[in-house]
């Protein structure tokens, strides 16, 4: 009895001390796993704000509100359902106050429920919550060791409707439609009809738009508002352009809550030089959030800005191809870039696709990275759009070199074809919460999604470190950063399993598989284990 009493110690001991190392790693923008959720159709955690400004209208199927917002996300988060799935940053969609009316792109009536419609960018559209829930939000996401992206939109307004009136001249245009052929034709236009283009490439100063001005006045906040924006243009020195006023806005959500990163929309649809002063001043933020609130502070990295420039792979390097100009992203403000090719890489062997992609990002793109998807809300070629490769998307997603986008129920296997829907509807689905709950299938794919996701959150390894093959058939490999190297099989007989590790542990060195939970010593240069499983994700204790 006394005996394992000792061993049950011990076992416990040396599991405290695994959790604890674990935690002391490091957090890597470049190996980050991110939770990308739309809030009006993630979780509705407060019924009494589903109708705001009289949204009454009926809307196309999945076009209006949902009912999801910033509580529900709270409540998730709560629910440490984030925590178990391995995610270290969500990135949620633009929450700003939305316009109030509904317009028709072709597809029935349309309300703002996915962000990009802005109205009023210092305003929480009260449909997604409150700025007490914004605050709430982050600071416990950042306890549990959650970084929080939002979502920023400087290229367009929100449409024109009967109720939401067009920006002046002096900020936007209202034609002509971009025909993408060329650089000026994709910058100097507006996206689609009737989506007004902010005039970013102007320096010109512009007098605010009177409806905003009536429009705080009604909400008491005008005089506070100003008094905000002469102390930035004094501080900076830019001029009272309607982007830098944009610029300024979206940073108060840093410097006043504490968000970590902004994943910037429509990137290539204006002047590359807007990305570099927007970080810029998000980073000057960030830096007096730091100073501000000293016990908040998470780590020393700097603000983190991804960028959505639609079309660019991980092929094309640095520069993105226009035709008529070339233009590099990375030298204008971004740390990372979308990875529209992985969708089609996944495709590939896992060899030919690891290999590939660690060789770029250490030599092509050192010291910058892509965010890799397989799904995203307007992305109508999903790698699985019928669901039937679940656990190779998953795999090949959470264990692939750069930052992993894990989009709200890949996990769950969230249907992207509903009846009625049409278009980028379909990939806007509500959140399938009971399939999660009811569904063994589902349960058991977001097990396997919460084993990959929890073994690359605790490595930074997984997405930042160098990818080597150690055995081709079967298909072992390692990955190293700095002190931190994993070893992984995949596609493994059911059994017994053994590798070579000569070089890469010592005998005696304990490893444990992160997928069983299975833990092994390494004996004569070798690793073995026995499961039923097909995956081993080595780690060292």
């Amino acid at each position: 009895m006394k005996k394992v009493l000792i061993l049950l110690v011990f076992s416990l001991v040396t599991s405290c001390n695994s959790v604890k190392n674990i935690q002391e790693k490091p957090f890597v923008w470049e190996g980050a796993n991110v939770y990308f959720l739309l809030t009006d159709r993630f979780k509705n955690g407060d019924p009494s704000n589903d109708i705001n400004y009289e949204r009454k209208e009926k809307a196309a199927v999945l076009r209006g509100f949902e009912g999801g917002d910033l509580r529900g996300v709270i409540q998730k988060i709560d629910d440490n359902y984030f925590s178990d799935l391995g995610i270290n940053a969500i990135w949620i969609t633009p929450v700003v106050e939305q316009i109030h009316g509904a317009t028709n792109e072709g597809t029935g009536n349309t309300y703002g429920f996915h962000g990009y419609w802005t109205k009023d960018w210092t305003e929480l559209d009260p449909n997604f919550g409150t700025k007490n829930d914004l605050r709430e939000l982050v600071e416990k996401a950042h306890k549990k060791g959650i970084r929080i992206v939002l979502d920023a939109v400087i290229n367009h307004t929100g449409p024109v409707t009967d109720v939401d009136e067009v920006y002046p001249d002096s900020w936007v245009r209202t034609s002509p439609t971009c025909t993408y052929n060329n650089f000026k034709n994709t910058t100097e236009c507006t996206l689609v009809a009737n989506l007004p283009d902010v005039l970013t490439e102007s320096d010109e100063p512009a007098e605010l738009p009177q409806m905003l001005v009536d429009k705080w006045k009604r909400e008491g906040k005008y005089e506070s508002e100003m008094k905000s924006l002469d102390a930035f243009f004094g501080r900076t020195g830019y001029p009272r352009a309607p982007k830098y006023y944009i610029m300024k806005w979206l940073a108060d959500y840093v410097q006043e809550y504490g968000i970590d990163g902004y994943r910037v929309d429509t990137v290539k649809h204006t002047n590359e030089d807007v990305w570099k002063d927007f970080q810029k001043v998000c980073q000057e933020a960030f830096d007096i959030y730091k100073r501000n609130n000293p016990s908040k502070v998470l780590d020393n990295n700097l603000f983190f800005t991804v960028g959505e420039v639609y079309g660019y792979g991980i092929s094309q390097k640095q520069n993105y191809d226009f035709g008529d100009k070339k233009v590099n992203y990375y030298q204008n403000g971004f740390k990372s870039l979308i990875n529209f090719d992985f969708k089609g890489d996944a495709n590939k062997p896992y060899e030919e696709l690891f290999s590939n992609y660690s060789k770029l990002l250490h030599s092509d793109l050192n010291g910058k990275t892509v965010m890799n998807y397989l799904t995203s809300h307007d992305d109508g070629s999903p790698f699985d759009k019928e669901r039937k490769r679940t656990y190779e998307a998953g795999t090949k997603l959470l264990l692939a070199p750069g930052i992993s986008q894990v989009y709200y129920g890949d996990e769950t296997a969230r249907i992207l074809a509903v009846a009625g829907a049409e278009g980028d509807a379909n990939l806007r689905s509500n959140m399938n919460w009971n399939d999660s709950k009811n569904n063994l299938a589902t349960q058991k794919l977001l097990e396997h999604y919460q084993k990959l996701g929890k073994f690359r959150a605790d490595h930074p390894s997984v997405g930042a470190g160098v990818h080597q093959m150690i055995s081709s058939s079967p298909y072992w490999f390692t990955r190293s950063y700095n002190d931190d190297k994993v070893l992984i099989g995949l596609d493994l007989n059911s059994g017994i399993k053994e590798i070579s590790v000569s070089g890469i542990f010592d005998d005696g060195i304990r490893l444990r598989d992160a997928y069983s939970g299975e833990i092994i010593t390494v004996q004569n240069g070798k690793a073995t284990i026995n499961t039923h499983y097909s995956i081993v994700l080595f780690e060292k204790i």
